[in-house]
């Protein structure tokens, strides 16, 4: 287990439902995808995820999943990521939280 975190520290991370309207896999990398998410008011973002060996771009367009869209920018292979897909540890692959229902792009979780 990881050091345990206060409320106040947990309660700084905006999660947010955000719908994948565009994903491509990133130029010379064999591991990233570049995820552009719509997150509704907020605005879209480019998120880097390193899932492209067990997902491909047309499997992911118009799904929704949980991000953490708060995180300061990364630059990775020189282009900035602007969150981060949370995924669990599957058997076999990652895989990415999901609501159990379409919803709003941009709901907040809680």
């Amino acid at each position: 287990m990881k050091a345990i975190v206060s409320f106040d520290d947990f309660a700084k991370l905006d999660l947010r439902v955000g719908t994948i309207i565009e994903c491509v896999e990133k130029e010379g990398s064999d591991k990233l995808l570049r995820l552009t998410v719509d997150f509704g008011e907020e605005g879209k973002r480019n998120i880097l995820s390193g899932i492209k060996e067990w997902y491909k771009p047309e499997q992911l367009i118009g799904k929704q999943f949980i991000f953490i869209i708060n995180l300061e920018p990364r630059k990775i292979m020189g282009e900035e990521s602007q969150g981060m897909l949370l995924a669990a540890n599957g058997e076999k692959k990652p895989l990415p939280l999901k609501p159990s229902g379409k919803t709003i792009s941009g709901s907040t979780i809680r």
